[in-house]
């Protein structure tokens, strides 16, 4: 084999390489292993509970208002222009002079516990929202105090975080008792066409810990059984770079969109061609 033969076949084998690293992405479907009609055995139904740090908002109303109002904490007012926030007739400080009205919520402490007026010291770590609500409502009733109590209890700063391939990054509230991965990644606006559909990561807080699960949305079954389908407050879902997007990225940090990436290919080429100039003499 000459010098000559060699140089164009190890040319055109460069172009092969180039061309197939210019493929289109694979695996972009969501659910490609569900037919027509599937019945799936759901992972148990996980609801979010109560963690040390959450801030719950919690409302007891009863019939006798005067009654009900002693287990509440005071509502909170911001007024426009006045660079404060009145509490029960103290003023403090706020930020942006928006007017906001709510009631005041509770921060559990790092033992799981909430100082709840009139009933004390509350330990509420692990309970669901009902859970909470039913609880302290047979506390009031069981301790005779008010008859016919109604107790709602929401989750104030509850959120997961979705970072990487998706329309919309960012931290996204949850207002739900159940939120599944898949609603949590239709607020962020779905994934990017170059997001790696095979291989979503799911962080976990565990105590002292982190729990990484892998999820593949191309595989509904499986995802639908994963221990990280439904989300718990504070998780993080990294949606990874597929490679047709990590090779948009040049060494020199250029993409495939800007004028360094174009001028150094066309320097390459330049360089190809009077390569073959040469050999061709």
């Amino acid at each position: 084999m000459t010098r000559k033969t060699s140089f164009h076949i190890g040319l055109i084998a460069a172009l092969l390489i180039l061309m197939g690293s210019c493929g289109t992405p694979k695996e972009i479907a969501y659910f490609d292993d569900f037919e027509t009609v599937t019945q799936v055995e759901n992972q148990a139904r996980q609801q979010i509970k109560v963690r040390p740090d959450d801030k719950l908002q919690i409302v007891v109303s009863s019939k006798d208002p005067q009654l009900a109002a002693i287990f509440n904490l005071p509502a909170v007012t911001s007024r426009l222009g006045q660079g404060g926030a009145v509490y029960n007739g103290a003023t403090s400080n706020y930020n942006n002079g928006v007017v906001t009205e709510g009631m005041n919520c509770y921060t559990v402490t790092p033992q799981g516990d909430i100082d709840f007026p009139v009933l004390g010291i509350l330990h509420v770590e692990g309970m669901t929202r009902s859970e909470l609500a039913g609880f302290i409502k047979g506390e009031i009733m069981g301790r005779g105090l008010v008859k016919d109590p109604t107790v709602v209890v929401e989750f104030i700063n509850t959120g997961v975080s979705v970072l990487g391939e998706v329309k919309n990054p960012g931290r996204y509230l949850m207002n739900r008792d159940e939120v599944t991965i898949l609603d949590a990644l239709s607020m962020a606006g779905d994934l990017t066409i170059q997001g790696q559909r095979t291989n979503v990561k799911v962080l976990r807080r565990d105590g002292d810990a982190t729990k990484i699960y892998v999820v593949d949305l191309t595989k509904g079954q499986d995802l639908i059984k994963s221990p990280a389908y439904y989300l718990q407050q504070d998780d993080v879902i990294y949606i990874e770079p597929n490679d047709y997007r990590k090779r948009e990225t040049t060494v020199n940090g250029n993409t495939a969109m800007s004028a360094g990436f174009w001028m150094s290919v066309v320097s390459v080429l330049t360089s190809v061609a009077v390569l073959i100039v040469n050999v061709a003499r």
